[in-house]
């Protein structure tokens, strides 16, 4: 079983922000693969289905973002999943918009999503899949920047984006980790 994780805080408030590429990019993925995210559970909603022949549970927290960890361990519990079975899809303001890296282990960046998995799971050795969402302008206020929606011309590569990143999770849980960084880490996906 796999587990795939969207990261994002719930809500229409913030469904059209950077902070939610990752909700956006796991339902973007459900759609593709006709997996429902409609369950309730582990404090997230989810859907069960097949990818390329894999098991997959697809999770959206409902947690907000600085308690993704809660839902996280729930659902790896009840999965029996491990770590190394563990994809993160989230934000990085360190990256270029639409460009992605794809990073097993690690630290958390500041990212709190990430900080609240690793110290919950007591472990950083899952897989991210980041998504660049570029930085705020030179003493902008990162929170600000990450909770407001993307820029015009974010919004018109968005589609390009996100259909690009589902090709991205395929190849991740398909062909793995290491095989998917090859092709696909550090390269712009809103082409």
């Amino acid at each position: 079983m796999k587990l795939v994780v969207g990261l994002g805080n719930p809500g229409p408030k913030y469904a059209d922000t950077r902070h939610n590429i990752g909700f956006m990019a796991v339902q973007r993925l459900a759609e593709a693969t006709r997996i429902a995210l409609k369950k309730q559970g582990h404090q997230g909603l989810y859907g069960v289905g097949s990818i390329d022949g894999q098991q997959a549970t697809l999770l959206l927290p409902q947690t907000f973002m600085n308690r993704s960890g809660v839902s996280v361990a729930s659902a790896s519990r009840a999965l029996s999943v491990t770590p190394g079975d563990l994809l993160v899809v989230h934000d990085d303001i360190d990256l270029s918009f639409g460009v992605v890296k794809i990073r097993v282990g690690g630290g958390h960046g500041g990212h709190n999503g990430i900080r609240s998995i690793h110290e919950v799971l007591g472990s950083g050795d899952f897989v991210r899949l980041k998504v660049g969402v570029g930085r705020p302008p030179a003493g902008g206020d990162v929170a600000g920047y990450v909770l407001n929606p993307f820029a015009a011309a974010e919004k018109k590569a968005l589609d390009s984006l996100l259909v690009n990143l589902v090709r991205v999770m395929q190849a991740v849980l398909g062909k793995g980790a290491l095989e998917a960084m090859n092709e696909f880490n550090n390269r712009d996906m809103t082409q």
